[in-house]
């Protein structure tokens, strides 16, 4: 089935080069253009696309008006994936736009070549408007490697049945941290997830978002606005502490050491892992080895397979996990990865997740 697209953008030059990159691409037709926000609400009236490449800054009505518009369509409302410009404003907009809705975004070339924006836009833009289309339904196929925040589309084939939330964990080890792993459709559901963590909440929190620089302060901002634990952009050097969430840099990779006796965090340039900087593996990998193994690890939403080799060494090490249930994922990727491996404890809906974690952590020790 075609993936019908509106490209919507105010530079002519940038909706040139985003029409025919789609226009190229299998089963994907751009079915429109528009130059703002207002001019592309009539064309989705018109031409009902599937999804939207939406800038932000444009005249008459912006980026979020749409989204907001959009969202008042209901269910049957075409997706939209963002460009988003690579500031502070620009990832604090970003932000917003996903909690509005968004499918995901990729940052905006900051080129003036045409050439050269077309190479990064096959680069960042393309793999997730095949995600969309499968997870939308609108194309079959296996999962694919990707880059950093998109590391594969999710594909349709069968989960084995899903594990009920109130059932007892049986593990090895108590958990000692909780380790996290979320890529597209993340922003929104780690809403349901942190907020949700009370204030006396025992253990740390290590999670990784995949997104570029800059974005993750963001991330990290917005969240620790909502939530009763202190949520932070993780720094090199930091002691790991009870009742705190730490989110790796975007482009970096972040690991758990023991530095002085005490369990610290290292913020390195290590290469990327899976096409991932930041790489759940790599951070579920050292939680394995810092923690021996008491470490409760909750892989959610996203495209691609990252994490599920950390769960393996997790697991093998006495280690817990939680997989988010495919019902409720944005893209039913990396939990999937983790599920069809056979690594997963439990799969959860996305809002009963807090309580699984709870419970996991309240268990005593079994061994």
């Amino acid at each position: 089935m075609t993936l019908k697209v509106l490209v919507v953008d105010d530079s002519v030059v940038f909706r040139s080069v985003v029409r025919d990159l789609l226009n190229a691409q299998p089963d994907v037709s751009v079915v429109g253009v528009a130059a703002n926000g207002r001019i592309a609400l009539r064309q989705v009236e018109l031409l009902r696309p599937d999804l939207l490449t939406l800038d932000f800054e444009m005249p008459e009505l912006d980026g979020l008006g749409v989204l907001k518009a959009l969202k008042e369509l209901g269910p049957h409302a075409p997706g939209a994936i963002m460009l988003s410009a690579f500031t502070r404003q620009g990832a604090r907009v970003t932000i917003e736009a996903l909690h509005l809705g968004a499918f995901d975004f990729v940052p905006k070339p900051q080129t003036s070549s045409p050439t050269e924006s077309r190479h990064q836009l096959q680069r960042t833009l393309v793999p997730k408007v095949e995600a969309f289309a499968l997870a939308r339904g609108l194309r079959r196929g296996k999962e694919r490697a990707g880059t950093t925040g998109s590391a594969a589309a999710a594909g349709k084939s069968p989960s084995r049945a899903a594990g009920p939330a109130s059932k007892v964990p049986v593990f090895k080890l108590q958990p000692q941290v909780v380790g996290i792993g979320v890529s597209t459709g993340g922003p929104e559901a780690l809403l349901h997830v942190i907020p949700r963590l009370p204030a006396d909440f025992p253990l740390p929190v290590l999670l990784v978002q995949h997104m570029p620089p800059v974005f993750t302060r963001s991330l990290a901002e917005d969240l620790d606005r909502r939530s009763r634990l202190r949520v932070c952009e993780a720094e090199d050097g930091q002691r790991v502490q009870r009742g705190w969430v730490y989110i790796a840099p975007g482009g970096k990779q972040m690991k758990v050491v023991q530095q002085g006796g005490q369990p610290t965090i290292r913020i390195t340039d290590d290469p990327p892992v899976k096409s991932c900087r930041p790489s759940v593996d790599y951070l579920f990998e050292s939680l394995a080895e810092t923690y021996q193994g008491r470490v409760l690890a909750v892989v959610m939403t996203g495209m691609g397979d990252d994490g599920a080799d950390g769960c393996q060494r997790l697991k093998a090490a006495g280690g817990t996990v939680i997989a988010q249930d495919r019902a409720t994922c944005v893209v039913w990727g990396m939990p999937r990865a983790v599920v069809e491996r056979e690594l997963a404890d439990f799969e959860v809906p996305l809002d009963d997740i807090p309580a699984a974690i709870l419970r996991c952590i309240r268990q005593k020790v079994l061994a």
